[in-house]
């Protein structure tokens, strides 16, 4: 543990990377000063090795942390928040009121997904190998066959929640104020800024979180930060450029007027963010009359849920957004939304041989109602696949993007026939521009950067470039478990 925070020699604190470092997902930094220990993000791990890594997550006692912050609600930055109560964490959780809403939906579904997995682990063991898989992707034991958390745990977590909005310097500890800056992410999403002390010695750590896309539907663009004297920063695509816009959207409506009148086209998408993303998109073709009326099935409870909440959220969402929403309400003839609710609701979509618009999740494929309909969908050549979404190493989606000719769903192998499409103007994160865009909105250089949420190799060329681009010199990959002081005189 760091020495000391704010005495009159300066400002210390150490940061450790306990996840999201070298990777994707997992996000979670602990920071330490002399008189306070808390989290920013308690995310969940996805993908290869995800089961031991999140059976081995928060090493440490729960019980010392004062406060934790999160960035915002998808589960690689909160899913792990649970297993902290479950450890004894009994302190405030802070975040946006929005994000508080989606994790009332969220935290929930993942401790169903965790108490059903280990209800199956449980009945292989007793019934043998043979014994039938269920829709969710592997449970995350931490004892046999025992759940990663519970609905009861999920429930607890709730409970702490607290909700600060944007623009509010609030008073976490003694001495700690964070803010939160929209960062045009998904809904809630935020930017945090961290004052260490109060007055002229104070210094800020900036923890960017996921950063969207400027120019992007929805959302407004992530929020400048003009100072920062210690930056943690996403990665994810600072390797690449998305399309634009424009061909996006052109190549979506070339995808869905050629794929619908003989098949279907399924869309894995994240049910918070995405999924309301690609609703926008879908309307938007639809007004412009560039693709042929719309059959939409929403298929994912989680993903409805969310589609509610992000309503009730309308002034935080752009202009042009709100309108093509009341648009498509009045003209159903044009684009029809069908929000499916029971098991046997999504069963039935699985009848529909052509015309179908079906998006479901899970985002990355790996659980979820979206794996049924690709198992009746992947054999058709004349459907399509269609991927807006980051797909982490390990998972379904990611062998699907590479070109899979042939994968296991539900114990079964699955033929890969129909075409798949990746695309990426439409991912809810910024390109490599968008990321140095958003650097370049620094008045001066942070006397030390971090760079996390991306593959490794990615992470490591995007912080060659930001040294080469902006001239900061001290650009640093950290890994997972990597201790860091920071030190200010």
């Amino acid at each position: 543990m760091a020495k000391r925070a704010a005495t009159e020699e300066g400002v210390e604190a150490t940061l450790t990377f306990l996840g999201a470092s070298g990777e994707v997902t997992g996000s979670s930094f602990l920071v330490e000063t002399q008189a306070r220990r808390f989290l920013v993000d308690c995310g969940m791990f996805q993908g290869q090795d995800s089961d031991e890594k999140n059976a081995a997550a928060l090493a440490f006692d729960p019980r010392e942390l004062d406060f934790v912050v999160l960035t915002h609600a998808h589960i690689d930055h909160s899913g792990l928040l649970p297993l902290l109560v479950r450890r004894g964490y009994r302190g405030p959780v802070h975040a946006t009121p929005a994000t508080c809403d989606l994790l009332g939906v969220m935290l929930p579904d993942s401790a169903h997904i965790q108490e059903s997995n280990a209800a199956w682990q449980r009945e292989r063991r007793e019934a043998g190998p043979r014994a039938a898989r269920p829709r969710a992707r592997r449970a995350t034991p931490t004892n046999g066959d025992e759940p990663l958390y519970t609905l009861a745990d999920a429930q607890a977590a709730l409970r702490q929640l607290h909700g600060v909005h944007y623009d509010v310097r609030h008073v976490a500890a003694p001495g700690i104020v964070f803010t939160f800056r929209d960062a045009g992410h998904i809904l809630g999403s935020a930017i945090v800024e961290l004052d260490l002390s109060d007055g002229p010695g104070a210094r800020r750590i900036v923890f960017s979180g996921d950063l969207g896309q400027p120019g992007r539907p929805v959302l407004p663009d992530p929020t400048r930060v003009p100072r920062a004297d210690a930056l943690v920063v996403e990665s994810t695509y600072g390797n690449r450029q998305h399309r634009s816009l424009e061909s996006t959207l052109d190549e979506v409506a070339a995808v869905l007027t050629k794929t619908l009148p003989r098949g279907n086209v399924v869309v894995p998408a994240f049910a918070v963010g995405r999924t309301q993303e690609m609703l926008h998109v879908f309307a938007e073709l639809a007004h412009a009359g560039r693709v042929p009326p719309l059959t939409v099935f929403v298929d994912s409870p989680l993903a409805t849920a969310a589609t509610g909440i992000t309503a009730r959220y309308a002034p935080l969402l752009d202009r042009q957004t709100r309108d093509l929403a009341a648009w498509q309400a009045a003209h159903p003839d044009r684009m029809r939304v069908l929000f499916t609710e029971s098991p046997q609701d999504s069963m039935r979509i699985n009848e529909v041989r052509s015309g179908a618009v079906i998006v479901s999740a899970s985002g990355m494929c790996d659980a979820g109602r979206v794996r049924h309909h690709l198992r009746h969908n992947l054999p058709r050549e004349e459907c399509a696949v269609v991927f807006v979404g980051f797909q982490a190493r390990g998972t379904l989606g990611r062998a699907l993007v590479e070109g899979a000719r042939e994968v296991r769903l539900f114990r079964e192998s699955v033929p890969v026939r129909a075409s798949v499409h990746t695309i990426g103007g439409l991912s809810a994160h910024a390109d490599q521009a968008g990321l140095l865009g958003w650097l370049g909105g620094f008045e001066s250089a942070p006397s030390r950067v971090f760079v996390v949420h991306g593959e490794r190799e990615t992470s490591v060329l995007f912080a060659e470039l930001v040294r080469e681009r902006l001239r900061w010199p001290s650009v640093e990959v950290p890994a997972r478990g990597d201790r860091h002081r920071l030190a200010w005189r």
